[in-house]
């Protein structure tokens, strides 16, 4: 093991659907880890949000661009560490982000599709309408055996998924 790699502060990316908590959890993570968190969203274009706020779910060319600059983001804080919230939702692009940042692990947001719909309802001022959770289901595809990271139910306290995601951190980032 690169002894290096063990002494950087992970890289990680919270993900989920929309609701999952991606944001809640990923700021308590960084918070606890020393290092800076990122909102994927702020990284989305206006033409993307417009789209979104309009009730149409994105496709891979809307994601496309969006994806390659959270990674930059990534490979940019590869040596001081950083935590971004972002939907991750397929396997592709997991791959994207961790081509840009191989130390890459993952924290899976998973749980009830009702209370998913209920969070957003309640959520004021977001672009993200509770219609699009249906699509963003559809499009998820569960972490692989082989990807680093794990899933976490999101109804669990946030301390709680927080600490469990520490104690199972692997500091060089290296797949199972």
């Amino acid at each position: 093991m690169d002894e290096e790699a063990t002494r950087r502060p992970p890289l990680v990316v919270v993900m989920g659907v929309a609701g999952s908590g991606k944001t809640t959890v990923g700021q308590a993570l960084a918070e606890r880890l020393g290092v800076e968190f990122a909102d994927a969203d702020a990284f989305h274009s206006e033409a993307n949000i417009a789209k979104m706020a309009s009730g149409h779910p994105l496709n891979d060319s809307d994601r496309a661009p969006w994806l390659v600059a959270i990674g930059a983001w990534l490979a940019d804080h590869d040596e001081q560490g950083g935590v971004v919230g972002c939907s991750a939702l397929r396997r592709r692009y997991r791959d994207v982000l961790r081509t840009a940042a191989p130390r890459l692990q993952l924290l899976h947001l998973d749980g009830d599709p009702a209370v998913l719909t209920q969070r957003i309802s309640e959520r004021p001022g977001h672009f993200m309408p509770a219609s699009l959770i249906a699509s963003q289901l559809e499009t998820l595809e569960p972490l692989e055996a082989d990807e680093p990271g794990r899933a976490a139910d999101l109804t669990a306290p946030v301390d709680d998924i927080v600490n469990d995601f520490i104690t199972r951190l692997d500091p060089t980032g290296a797949r199972p």
